[in-house]
């Protein structure tokens, strides 16, 4: 698995995984949670994983969409 996005933009977060769901492409949201430690302020990033076999597919996916400057820059 490999990290392509991070974001504190739940909104952001919820459009990509629609995108990835709508495409059939499995990911992980880590650190969803982390609110309740944070306090519910946001500060605490939310992680988007995807299996390493589809990072490519993921990420056109999302420049597509027009999301390539939400991308991680290291990944590929």
């Amino acid at each position: 698995m490999k990290e392509i996005l991070r974001t504190n933009d739940p909104v952001l977060l919820s459009a990509v995984v629609a995108l990835l769901d709508g495409a059939g492409i499995d990911h992980l949201v880590l650190d969803q949670n982390m609110s309740v430690l944070e306090g519910s302020i946001g500060i605490l990033p939310r992680r988007l994983l995807v299996p390493d076999t589809v990072v490519r597919v993921a990420q056109g996916l999302l420049r597509d969409a027009g999301l390539g400057h939400e991308l991680r820059p290291d990944v590929g």
